[in-house]
């Protein structure tokens, strides 16, 4: 490999931070600000692209920027492994932009600049991931990334917002420190952090026990942003960001750095000869297998699409540890060639639900029944990702399952194939409920569908096999006592607790009520009273910790009538208050033909019509979308929404789609051919 000192490496970390000062001065002329956007996206592309030919040749192009600290140098480089994640950024990037326009515009969202600065500043620092060329600089542009992410992840600026936004921030600058010191002690071992195919050499003979514990501590800090379980609950945490930053954290930049920084440390750092020799690899990948069974099974319980969305990735994101950790040439392969089939089918995901949100302000799967009448080509997009994320053939997901199929038995780890293969039965548990209801049902005769039906999974009502506890039975007015029932599994007891480690899901001070409309205002109420006084059954699950029901300057205050889920944390369960999970800012389809608008279009074309009805019901924070009392109006490819949606979610799709037919004739499988080429010296 011949190394050619080049600026484009730096090129492409600068254009996007040169983007960030544009965006930020055109912030008066959104027009301009966002085509400015779409031209920082597409000259970080062409950069990258530029460094594609010499790393498939085997020639890395080098900018040296200095000595960082003695021994250290601070320099970037496309090597092969590299140019997988900067590759991929940078296409997705330019993507998601076209999708923000509409997203954004669509719900006439606040501090569309800082947004869009904020993107492209995390892009750029996710190039500088990529291509960093030592463990001090993929240090430094890892924390850049967390800094740059933060704005988006609270962007609503809302109390669960900034909440989310401070858990995000205590994860993953705690997985930082932790690399810090593996990294320390790396250079402490071997006087050097450069990256190597291979490995480096002294980590061979180094002292067992600190280069165990090297490798511990930074397979364990990259693990944060990877999500691996049990540092994982600031990933569906934040999902009360909008939906192009959902698919930013999922498919972009965030939790692909965290599994990037697991790759390099197996393949450049420590190498698969040495991992083996330590006997590290095995214990990574019994990890992954654990987060992968688990994070499916608890995705199986949501109801709201996002949040089912990040759990199905805490799952995903684990087959690309599960390849490294195996260190076969096949697994190898199949974990890096997942980076990029994820990538696709999860944005595709992502881009979906967005679409859903903005034109129905429909966030739960329980209201999606007949969807597909409404937003076809949308809902056929998400079946199209769904199927590849079960991996099935003809799509991305096949073709690296495939390979980590075959490199877990190459391995004599027999055990791992059963846990891909019951994994991918999850897959299509959880999402081919989505699909067939949008389908091939309506609202009127939707039927529940229960997945799990034994104490693990609690007593499953609802259509993606979540429960769903009645919050008045529709006949006698009386309230459901489920939520007090001490049944495994009981919605009562799964809003105290969560994951292992998770903090944040002890419920504090929440009120959940169901006032009617015809009590007194200065009523008093208890949870003893029972269904006379209006509460809704929640309350017995939340009011214990929450404490009594207390005026608010002196005015009750009305609180949506909301049930707890299981494994919803604090931060989840406030959003669903404040409606962070349902923007109701703009009329949508349950807009009722024949009631009269209040108002017209304003100056800039964002329509604001809002009927009476509609205005009370935002009042009290009290629609959270679903189909409208008509019925889902049956429209055809291309009318369901704007293309700057509906095209990223075309080509995300496409994307997936071609992956899978055609992998060898994508550049991502032989850039991936030539890194596992390079660490093991095996020829596909």
């Amino acid at each position: 490999m011949t190394e050619i000192d080049s600026l484009r490496p730096l090129l492409a970390v600068l254009i996007p931070a040169v983007g960030v000062l544009a965006i930020l001065a055109s912030h008066r002329r959104p027009n301009v600000r966002e085509g400015v956007t779409i031209l920082t996206a597409l000259a970080t592309l062409g950069t990258v692209a530029s460094l594609l030919p010499a790393a498939l040749a085997g020639d890395v192009l080098v900018s040296r920027l200095g000595t960082f600290v003695p021994g250290i140098e601070l320099a970037l480089r496309g090597d092969p492994l590299g140019m997988i994640f900067a590759l991929l950024a940078s296409v997705l990037w330019l993507v998601t932009s076209f999708y923000s326009i509409g997203y954004m515009r669509g719900l006439d969202e606040h501090s569309q600049t800082r947004y869009f600065a904020a993107f492209a500043g995390s892009v750029g620092a996710a190039i500088g991931v990529a291509l960093a060329s030592n463990l001090v600089a993929l240090y430094v542009f890892y924390e850049l990334l967390t800094v740059a992410t933060y704005p988006l992840v609270a962007h609503d600026e809302s109390d669960t917002a900034r909440r989310a936004g401070r858990k995000y921030l205590t994860y993953t600058f705690g997985g930082g420190v932790a690399v810090l010191a593996g990294t320390v002690l790396v250079f402490w071992t071997t006087g050097t952090v450069a990256f190597t195919p291979g490995g480096i050499a002294d980590l061979a003979t180094a002292d067992p026990i600190l280069a165990r514990a090297a490798f511990a501590l930074l397979a364990g800090g990259f693990g944060v942003k990877a999500a691996l379980i049990p540092v994982h609950s600031w990933l569906p945490d934040a999902m009360v960001a909008p939906t192009p930053v959902s698919g930013l954290l999922h498919a972009v930049a965030v939790v692909k750095s965290g599994v990037f920084g697991i790759a390099r440390v197996v393949l450049d750092v420590f190498g698969p000869e040495t991992v083996s020799q330590l006997g590290v690899g095995l214990p990574l990948a019994a990890v992954a297998a654990v987060t992968i069974l688990v994070s499916s099974i608890i995705a199986l319980r949501q109801d709201n699409l996002k949040r089912r969305l990040a759990y199905s990735t805490i799952s995903q994101l684990s087959y690309i540890v599960l390849g490294l950790g195996l260190l076969s040439p096949a697994a190898l392969i199949g974990g890096l060639l997942h980076i990029p089939a994820h990538a696709f089918m999860k944005l595709t995901l992502f881009f979906c639900a967005g679409a859903i949100h903005v034109e129905t302000h429909t966030d739960d799967i329980s209201d999606m029944a007949g969807i597909g009448r409404r937003m076809p080509l949308t809902m056929a997009a998400f079946g199209v990702a769904s199927l590849g994320m079960a991996g099935l053939p003809l799509l991305a997901g096949f073709v690296s399952k495939w390979y980590l199929l075959i490199g877990s038995i190459d391995a004599g780890n027999a055990v791992f194939a059963l846990v891909l293969l019951t994994s991918g039965l999850l897959n299509i548990a959880y999402f081919w409920p989505i699909v067939y209801q949008a389908f091939f049902q309506t609202a009127e005769d939707a039927d529940q569908k229960p997945l799990v039906e034994f104490p693990i999974g609690g007593r499953p009502l609802r259509a993606d096999g979540g429960e769903r506890t009645d919050r008045r039975d529709e006949e006698t007015g009386d309230a459901s006592d489920d939520v007090e029932s001490d049944e495994p599994g009981d919605a009562s007891d799964d809003v105290e607790s969560d994951e292992p480690g998770d903090a944040s899901n002890d419920i504090e001070d929440v009120e959940i009520r169901d006032v009617s409309a015809d009590a007194p205002a200065d009523e008093s109420h208890s949870a003893d009273d029972g269904d006379s006084d209006g509460w809704s059954d929640p309350v017995a699950a939340v009011d214990s910790v929450g404490g009594p029901d207390v005026p608010v300057d002196g005015v009750d205050r009305v609180e949506p009538d909301i049930e707890p889920s299981e494994g919803e944390s604090q931060v989840e369960i406030e959003a669903r208050i404040e409606g962070d999970y349902a923007v109701d800012r703009h009329p949508s389809d349950h807009l009722d033909d024949t009631e009269e608008p209040t108002s017209e279009p304003d100056a800039d074309g964002h329509s604001t019509v809002e009927t009476a009805v509609e205005a009370d019901e935002h009042d009290n924070h009290d629609h959270h979308g679903g189909p409208p009392p008509s019925g889902w109006e049956r429209r055809g490819l291309g009318a369901e929404s704007t293309w700057f949606m509906l095209g990223p979610i075309t080509a995300a799709a496409a994307g997936a789609v071609a992956l899978g037919l055609a992998p060898r004739g994508m550049v991502f499988l032989a850039l991936i051919e030539r890194v596992v080429f390079e660490v093991t010296g095996v020829v596909f």
